[in-house]
């Protein structure tokens, strides 16, 4: 086990992590707002919501999408712009397949955003394991909103359709380990479900509140609902309405057992 400190505007946080091995480990980058890579202990590598190139807190050198490597999935969470982000690019330079809500996904289809035959349309409590026997991804609830603003690349008119439902995510590791990425999401009762049921080993949790959870909400998540071991807060700070902070959720979390990580955008863990 080994400790670091980040001090954030006179705050020191101090996070312990315990290595699970490292033939076992695995790394999560994150690029700011709700986007990440992770790279599994097996070596497949899933964007979850890649808002890269237009994400304003994504460092500049994190940019160049071809310097991502090979992309082996990639999972949005709802059709808002700043978690569809980059899809259609990565899924058509990678072939990547891409995980959706079912009804998102016929948009997304006819549209031609991604081609049918790259999506995986699914819907909650449904495991799938779209990268083999190794790794289960499941759907959950989220308390949210969707919808896919259109640009049409010829005329340039915009156009509005459906995005389903919001989802968050189980993702479970070859190692057993789980990530629960929230996507946008107020808090909600069947917290604890999620909490009971898949015991998520990390939670990244939305802290910026006004289209979220804020941190005061976010800690009650994590006191009394999903009782998680690790949290990471994300979706702060990108656009002036997200006007929650870490350090808010740190006070908010108090004497709470869960460890702490506050990511910059561009950061890496490994676990």
């Amino acid at each position: 086990m080994h400790v670091f400190h980040r001090v954030i505007t006179g705050v020191v946080f101090s996070v312990c992590l315990s290595s699970v091995g490292a033939a076992h480990a695995f790394e999560l980058q994150w690029f700011g707002q709700s986007a990440f890579k992770v790279t599994t202990p097996g070596g497949k590598v899933i964007m979850i919501d890649p808002f890269i190139t237009k994400n304003p807190k994504t460092p500049k050198e994190l940019k160049d999408l071809t310097k991502l490597g090979k992309i082996d999935l990639i999972v949005v969470t709802h059709g808002h712009g700043d978690h569809v982000g980059d899809t259609a690019k990565l899924a058509e330079m990678s072939g990547a397949k891409v995980a959706m809500n079912a009804d998102m996904g016929h948009t997304f289809g006819t549209l031609g955003i991604v081609p049918y035959k790259q999506l995986i349309r699914f819907n909650k409590s449904g495991p799938i394991k779209p990268l083999g026997d190794g790794i289960t991804i499941t759907m959950v609830r989220a308390e949210h909103s969707s919808e896919v603003l259109h640009t049409d690349p010829t005329t340039g008119k915009k156009s509005l359709h459906p995005g389903g439902e919001p989802a968050g995510y189980i993702i479970e590791l070859e190692n057993g380990f789980k990530i629960y990425h929230a996507g946008d999401t107020g808090v909600f009762a069947d917290m604890t479900f999620i909490g009971e049921y898949y015991q998520p080993d990390l939670a990244l949790l939305p802290i910026g509140g006004h289209f979220t959870m804020d941190p005061q909400h976010a800690a009650y998540a994590v006191k009394n609902l999903l009782k998680t071991k690790t949290v990471i807060p994300i979706h702060y700070a990108t656009f002036p309405p997200l006007k929650g902070t870490p350090e808010q959720f740190k006070a908010a979390l108090g004497d709470s057992p869960a460890k702490l990580i506050v990511m910059q955008p561009g950061d890496t863990q490994k676990f």
